[in-house]
Formats: structure tokens, C-alpha cells, sequence
């Protein structure tokens, strides 16, 4: 059976930013299912790629070398595609950030951009200045730690510091339902409050008239009780007087 039928794998989606990356895993594949021929492996990469990067060698598919198709292709794939060295440097001078990674995660990915180009003292100025707050000033006093040691001991201080944001993001989401639940009482109070003036009004209404009639009553009470009961019975012939009395001998 020819080989290019045997090819019973598929390939992941290739990668332009990493493409020497790609070829080393789908030469892992080939050797796995042990394809050497060199039509197979050219024509296989040739039917995977997406036609933006097939487009970058489609010279080399319509004039392929006599032998070597493969390798012609890989390298140029690789050489069109890879950013170049000054590229790469002003990358990671300029615009490489640390995003969602672990701070040993965007160390490799800061020396994979620098290549061997950029010393160990710059790289790692440059790395400790782009790490989440409060990283820098810790990694920055451990001079005498070797690179790669210094980013296990960030990405601990990383990790410490994800923990304790999501603790403090479920603190501050059950304050935030405190404050709901203390605002919609006080819109309670306050509708209760809108509607308690009218009863009170008619409270103020009876107790203002029992006020008066009391008073009333009250300033009717001395004329009717002026005189003490013996006067009013017997008048002048009284031989007793209690207080109050206003009963004057004569009247």
C-alpha cells in the first residue's frame, strides 16, 4: 500500500506566530505513524494549511524542488512567517504584557522573543517590571536567585494574590446584596411614612375636639361649683361653708 494512503491522523490547525513549534509536533506525528517519504509529508502539510499561509509559499507548491519538497517547505514556511530578530526585540520591548499568564509562563515566553540576544540582567529587569502589583518590589530584593527560581517563587505570589482577589470579590458581591436589601427597606419606610400623615390628621382632628370640649367643660365647672353645696341648699341660712365657695352674705 503506498504511504501518502496510510496517512491516518489530523493535524491541529497551524500556528503563524510559533511555526517552527508546529513542524516539530507534526514531525512527532509522521514518525508516530511512520510516514518518510518525503511527497507524503510535502502534499500533507500542503492540504492542511489555511489558505493565508498557503498562499505565503504557493511559489514553492506550483515549482517544487526535484527532492527535498518537504524540508523546502518547512523552511521557508518557517522564514516568510517568523517575525525577525529586530522585530521580536521591539516586541518585548514594547509591547509584550504579562495578560492571564503565570509570571514563569511570560519569563519563557520573554525569552523565546529575545532569543540569545538579551542578557539574563536585562530580561530580568524587563520581566519584574511588567509583573501584577506587589510582585516587582518582592522579586526585585532577590538578587542572588538565579532567574528561573525567581519566577517559582512569583508565580506563588501570584497564585496567593488570584486567592485572595476572589475572596474579596465575595465579600464585596455580599455587601453590595446588603446594601440592596438596607435600600429597599428604607424605600419601604418611606412609603409608609407617605401615607401615614392623613391618619394622623384625623387622630389630631378628635383629639383637638375631646381638648376643647374638655376645656370647656372644665372652665363651666367653677361657675357650677362657685358656691359649696351647704350655700346652694340653704343659702343665706347656711351654718356651714365648705372651700371653695364664692357665696357672699347679703346676695
Amino acid at each position: 500500500m503506498p504511504e501518502r494512503l496510510r496517512v491516518g491522523f489530523h493535524a491541529h490547525p497551524f500556528w503563524p506566530e510559533e511555526p517552527g513549534v508546529r513542524f516539530n509536533q507534526l514531525e512527532a506525528q509522521f514518525m508516530l505513524n511512520g510516514l518518510t517519504a518525503d511527497d507524503t509529508k510535502f502534499y500533507y502539510v500542503m492540504a492542511q494549511l489555511d489558505p493565508k499561509y498557503a498562499r505565503e509559499v504557493q511559489d514553492i507548491f506550483n515549482d517544487p524542488p526535484e527532492t527535498g519538497k518537504y524540508e523546502k517547505l518547512k523552511t521557508e514556511l518557517i522564514r516568510r512567517l517568523s517575525a525577525s530578530q529586530s522585530q521580536r526585540i521591539r516586541q518585548l520591548l514594547e509591547q509584550e504584557e504579562i495578560g492571564d499568564r503565570k509570571p514563569s509562563q511570560f519569563l519563557r515566553r520573554m525569552r523565546d522573543l529575545a532569543g540569545s540576544s538579551v542578557s539574563d540582567d536585562f530580561l530580568r529587569t524587563l520581566w519584574s517590571g511588567r509583573l501584577p502589583e506587589m510582585t516587582p518590589a518582592i522579586v526585585t530584593a532577590q538578587t542572588d536567585l538565579p532567574l528561573t527560581k525567581l519566577a517559582e517563587i512569583a508565580d506563588q505570589i501570584h497564585e496567593g494574590t488570584a486567592r485572595s482577589q476572589v475572596a474579596s470579590v465575595a465579600i464585596n458581591d455580599s455587601t453590595e446584596r446588603l446594601i440592596k436589601q438596607l435600600e429597599g427597606l428604607q424605600t419601604q419606610i418611606a412609603e409608609l411614612q407617605r401615607l401615614r400623615p392623613s391618619s394622623r390628621k384625623g387622630g389630631n382632628f378628635h383629639q383637638r375636639s375631646w381638648s376643647r370640649s374638655a376645656s370647656a367643660k372644665r372652665g363651666k365647672s367653677p361657675s357650677r361649683n362657685a358656691q359649696c353645696w351647704y350655700h346652694r341648699k340653704f343659702g343665706a341660712e347656711s351654718t356651714k361653708c365648705r372651700a371653695p365657695c364664692n357665696f357672699v352674705a347679703g346676695n
